[in-house]
């Protein structure tokens, strides 16, 4: 009927030349995003209240049908190309599943068919290897390391030393964190974390495990088995590395903190972090950093060490002092200014104590202070918002402290104006006119606006740290806050 119909056509167009045929012209491939088109999974096989070794042999296909967990990329975009997306595919699906056992992943690619569409066809081989490297294998081989490679984690875990922290946490007592260097067989297991690390953590790169002073601290839970030789699951992983401070000490910098997505939210973070303190206070070391923490980390990170501070009796004179003050004092006028900064050597008591760098100190002191006041209280809100108000300023616009300060001046060019600019720090001593940049109206209401929405920022910060603290530490607080 088809033929038919289009012969019919043929006639008719050809005995009245006045019509004329439709010439189809086919469009370039839009091509399809890899958020769009890409899921990744880890896939449980093991469930941890079910005794191993299991049953490796199961049907196949039941791999990634149940105990298995949907990731959630940041972006998976950015591993295709600049613009993210995948040419050449029609109704194309890429499911990759990841072995909690041993870290191995198979990547499961369907299409209806695949076509150059202007765009070329995407080979997806070398990118999918690129974000996993050599753990991508094939199906029946990721199937077999769920049986071949049970010991794997044990092996890891057996050589390292357990580490037993007296945190005020409800603790699973199956869970433990045990602390290894990164060398050997813990070496290549870092290595097979690396993808969920690119995966889950924005702007991640590989650490480089040849340079001296890595270690690792690996939270894992035992399961129940038959078999006398225990076996783990790894919940999540802190890489932490030492490195030289003058003149004689060392500093802890963590670099990268993940705990695995089917078990995020039951305190293991928390574990890892107070893991890393008491590392710190038992072998003195300098002070402890974090390596470009999120903002998620930061809030957990400060919840802990404020609630560290908390009992930490050599800052409650200053803090007490700070927070008279704040009460009363009138900033509302501006006629006076007042600095919610405490004192040096305190900072450095704080530091030799607990091992809290002094950057993350001042970020404690002001949600401690905030705890300390009565957030009903008007008055005392407007000064700590002033207080917060002129060290951004300060430090943003260097005018308000006094002390050298960082300035951005645009500089005209033949090329993008916008982007044009040069960087430049004032000095103290220096005449006013020498340090001020005439604004006009206009961009000093911008100014402004630009400051109070930064401000308005960290005050949330500082609410929903200092909500935490409460909540977390009743017992600890000496007022209502």
């Amino acid at each position: 009927m088809a033929l038919k119909q289009k012969g019919t056509d043929s006639a008719a167009a050809a005995a009245d030349p006045k019509k004329r045929r439709r010439v189809g012209f086919s469009g370039i491939d839009a091509g399809v995003e890899a958020n769009e088109c890409m899921k990744v999974f880890i896939d449980s096989l093991v469930v941890t209240n079910l005794p191993l070794p299991f049953d490796a042999a199961r049907n196949p296909d039941e791999v990634g049908s149940e105990n298995s967990t949907s990731l959630q990329p940041f972006d998976l975009n950015h591993f295709f190309g600049e613009d993210g997306k995948i040419y050449g595919y029609k109704n194309l699906k890429i499911n990759v599943w990841i072995s909690t056992i041993s870290f191995h992943a198979y990547a499961d690619i369907s299409f209806e068919e695949t076509s150059d569409g202007g765009k070329g066809i995407t080979d997806l081989k070398p990118v999918l290897q690129n974000i996993f490297g050599e753990n991508l294998v094939e199906k029946d081989e990721f199937l077999k390391t769920f049986s071949e490679e049970c010991e794997y984690i044990s092996n890891v875990v057996t050589d390292g030393k357990v580490i037993n922290n007296d945190a005020s946490i409800d603790q699973d007592s199956a869970v433990e964190i045990v602390r290894v260097e990164l060398q050997g067989a813990a070496a290549f297991l870092y290595c097979r974390l690396v993808p969920l690390v690119l995966l889950l953590v924005e702007g991640s790169t590989p650490i480089d495990i040849t340079e001296h002073g890595w270690e690792m601290l690996l939270v894992v839970k035992k399961a129940a088995q038959a078999t006398s030789s225990p076996k783990f699951l790894v919940l999540g992983f802190a890489a932490v590395h030492h490195f030289y401070h003058y003149p004689d000490s060392t500093r802890l910098r963590i670099s990268q903190i993940l705990v695995l997505p089917p078990y995020q939210g039951e305190g293991h973070g928390l574990r890892l972090l107070d893991t890393i303190n008491s590392i710190a206070e038992s072998e003195n070391i300098y002070d402890v950093t974090i390596e470009d923490p999120s903002d998620y980390l930061q809030y957990i990170r400060s919840s802990i060490d404020c609630l560290r501070l908390l009992t930490f009796d050599p800052i409650k004179p200053a803090l007490s002092s700070m927070v008279s003050s704040l009460k009363g004092t009138n900033l509302s006028k501006r006629t006076s200014s007042l600095k919610m900064v405490p004192p040096s050597d305190l900072a450095e008591t704080v530091r030799q104590k607990l091992k809290i760098n002094k950057k993350q100190f001042l970020r404690c002191w002001e949600i401690l202070i905030y705890l300390n006041l009565d957030a009903e209280d008007r008055k005392s809100m407007d000064n700590f918002r002033a207080c917060i108000y002129d060290r951004i300023k300060g430090e943003i616009l260097g005018t308000s402290t006094g002390t050298n300060g960082k300035r951005l001046l645009q500089m005209p060019s033949n090329f993008e104006s916008e982007t044009c600019f040069a960087v430049y720090w004032t000095q103290e001593g220096l005449d006013a006119d020498d340090q001020t940049v005439e604004l006009q109206p206009e961009d000093l209401k911008t100014q402004e606006q630009q400051l109070n929405e930064v401000v308005d920022s960290q005050m949330e910060e500082i609410i929903e740290v200092a909500k935490n603290v409460t909540s977390r530490g009743k017992d600890k607080l000496g007022v209502s806050c």
